[in-house]
């Protein structure tokens, strides 16, 4: 850590704490023209991301604390976080797999469990090593019989800030029982900049023509159903603002957008998932996975009560969240794509934030290495990869 503070005036001395005997820090990444990616490996946790806007300003687009004290108490603790065990909400906190029923998961949201339980993976610390000036690497091993789940479950979760500004984000498992999994990205995007009230005005798009209506506790309650006519469909560009308020009960419910959209897409490809910009900065932002769907979530229960980094204060709809995933409640509605992982089986995924207004198509390119199944990511014309996972 070369820096004693960060292009978004963070302290690196206030993310040095030991919890559960493991040390915490703050990591930057930086790449050639100038941006910052700034992780703690308290929670995997991206804190900042500075890009240029329309005028060249660097600009902090997420949400986030000024020290890790910050983030043990905050009412916001899944800033920026990988969640897991499993993302996003299983009924009940039980599921069954051969046969066999767990029950013992976390109700923490409601009378469901939410983002792998009371200490999900956005609460312990992951062993991290930075590879390079634009690559960082974090592994957690999550017991057998944590926050109920069965299985001793290897995560390895890599950012990788290219010249390009595009925050790539590699995930990889593999259990040694038969289990679930869903992991996910909590980042809370404001492209006007991190305190910013509002992401009404931010113009988005989505690639899916069908999103998953949920009961009055966000959990599915089965089909899926077409966004045409209504006002969850973001297939061609609406400010994020312009129908939120409608009376229509999937809003009513959660208070604005908290639904998985199923993306467009065949299988596990990398391909377009969203796109939303800041008519404020011009910055653009486009999303790209290879998972099935995408929670969008509009910042709804957020309340501006504390003080996040440089003073800043994040009112109810400050920020949004666009979290690549598989759908919720899949371990119990085997309609939906499995998320089931077995022993020798590994679990891979890609999601890319895309900081700048390419069109160049991106796509995925496996392969073995020592008995590894390796990837890289290319674009169009190119053959050089924008990230290779080790």
């Amino acid at each position: 850590m070369k820096n004693i503070n960060t292009l978004s005036g963070l302290s690196v001395a206030n993310f040095s704490k030991q919890i559960d005997g493991k040390e915490t820090a703050l990591y930057t990444l930086c790449n050639k023209v100038g941006a910052e990616l700034a992780i703690t490996n308290y929670g995997a946790k991206i804190v900042s991301l500075m890009v240029p806007d329309k005028n060249g300003k660097m600009t902090d687009v997420v949400t986030g604390h000024n020290s890790i004290e910050e983030y043990l108490t905050s009412e916001e603790p899944y800033f920026g976080a990988i969640c897991g065990r499993y993302g996003n909400r299983i009924a009940a906190g039980k599921f069954t797999i051969d046969g066999i029923t767990y029950d013992k998961l976390a109700i923490n949201n409601g009378p469901n469990s939410l983002h792998g339980g009371i200490k999900g993976f956005n609460a312990v610390v992951w062993d991290a090593k930075q590879i390079d000036e634009q690559t960082i690497e974090l592994k957690y091993t999550s017991a057998d019989g944590e926050e109920g789940f069965p299985g001793e479950l290897k995560t390895t979760v890599t950012y990788h800030l290219t010249n390009e500004n595009e925050v790539v984000i590699s995930y990889q498992a593999s259990t040694d029982k038969p289990t679930v999994l869903n992991l996910t990205n909590h980042s809370y995007f404001n492209l006007s900049g991190a305190g910013d009230p509002y992401i009404g005005d931010h113009i988005l798009t989505i690639n899916a023509d069908y999103y998953l209506p949920t009961d009055n506790t966000a959990i599915p309650y089965g089909p899926k159903e077409k966004v045409e006519g209504t006002p969850m469909d973001f297939r061609t560009p609406h400010e994020v603002g312009e129908r939120i308020n409608d009376n229509f009960e999937q809003l009513i419910f959660g208070k604005g957008y908290d639904h998985t959209y199923i993306l467009n897409k065949e299988d596990n490809e990398l391909s377009y998932c969203a796109r939303c910009s800041s008519p404020k900065t011009g910055i653009v932002m486009e999303t790209y996975t290879t998972q099935p769907g995408v929670q969008l979530y509009t910042g709804n229960w957020m309340t501006g009560n504390f003080e996040g980094k440089n003073g800043q204060r994040y009112p109810e709809r400050a920020a949004l969240c666009l979290e690549t995933q598989h759908f919720p409640d899949s371990p119990n509605k085997p309609e939906y794509p499995t998320t089931e992982l077995r022993p020798g089986e590994v679990f891979q995924s890609t999601t890319i934030y895309n900081g700048i207004n390419s069109k160049k198509e991106l796509h995925i390119a496996y392969y073995h290495d020592g008995g590894s199944l390796l990837h890289d990511i290319f674009r169009d014309g190119s053959t050089e990869p924008i990230r290779y996972h080790r």
